[in-house]
């Protein structure tokens, strides 16, 4: 099948994308990395009248330290995350995720922007960001905007972004010393998104865990934080006992949604079994 015919302009400029928005609304879509964009419109899936191009927006580009926040733009791939020096120091559990993405064609050409406007519950970086503490930077009419990951993802593929703003950016937290993180996934094959993941950061003084934060994908109709997991490991070490009662805690708290070939006791099972994991590399 091939796409239904479409305009096509490539803006020099985040206020003409602004301005194309404001004049085209539902009509109009970004093209970013077109990993995601390129399969809707081939399958007709989604037919706007006009692609926006915006991957001649050198503002959107780039990964930069400043002061406390790690800035990763919008266009940065997935590829130039994996890579990234920056990354590696100030943001490892990112760098650890990227080789989960699919496959090495489509971490060179999707980008970070793309994934968490999308908001693919089964993806790995809306997951990561939450599990960080991240912020998303957009930019409207008015100038930016921070949303906080935790408001960001409102629903199945449906964010805080609105109709006539764009994702610019995120900012994450830089690690600090005694952060521990983790990612684990459960896919049939490599590449493929996750049946359940688990994105984990805490702050780990000594053998005791603080600010503990697990996002899962694949789960939920959005990236789903396990709060009263969460707060039941506050203060805690990761030993035997506190591992058993938070995945007891976890498969009581999480409510999957089933896929077609997993039943969500299922989903429950696998993701006790990823906490259960992440814990025990914790304690090592």
């Amino acid at each position: 099948m091939k796409a239904a015919a479409f305009d096509y302009i490539k803006p020099d400029t985040v206020g003409q994308v602004l301005a194309l928005l404001r004049q085209h609304g539902d009509d109009a879509r970004l093209l970013a990395g077109g990993q995601t964009l390129m399969a809707t419109l081939n399958m007709r899936l989604s037919e706007p009248a006009l692609i926006i191009d915006i991957t001649g927006l050198a503002a959107l580009r780039g990964i930069e330290l400043r002061g406390d926040v790690l800035r990763i733009g919008a266009l940065a791939t997935h590829t130039q995350i994996e890579e990234s020096e920056l990354v590696a120091r100030h943001a490892p559990l990112l760098t650890e995720a990227a080789p989960h993405i699919a496959h090495r064609a489509i971490r060179n050409s999707g980008t970070w922007g793309g994934s968490i406007a999308y908001a693919d519950p089964a993806a790995e970086w809306p997951a990561c960001l939450l599990a960080l503490g991240g912020t998303v930077v957009v930019q409207g009419p008015a100038g930016e905007r921070r949303i906080a990951g935790d408001d960001f993802f409102t629903g199945l593929y449906s964010t805080a972004l609105q109709p006539d703003e764009i994702v610019v950016a995120s900012e994450i937290p830089v690690a600090r010393p005694g952060q521990w993180h983790g990612i684990a996934e459960l896919a049939r094959r490599h590449g493929d998104y996750a049946i359940v993941g688990l994105a984990a950061s805490a702050q780990r003084q000594g053998a005791v865990l603080s600010a503990v934060r697990l996002a899962f994908m694949g789960v939920a109709a959005m990236p789903w934080r396990a709060r009263r997991t969460e707060a039941l490991l506050e203060g805690k070490t990761a030993d035997e006992s506190s591992i058993a009662l938070a995945v007891a805690s976890l498969r009581a708290e999480i409510d999957p949604l089933p896929d077609l070939t997993n039943t969500p006791e299922t989903k429950r099972h696998l993701a006790g079994v990823l906490l259960q994991r992440l814990l025990a590399s914790a304690r090592a």
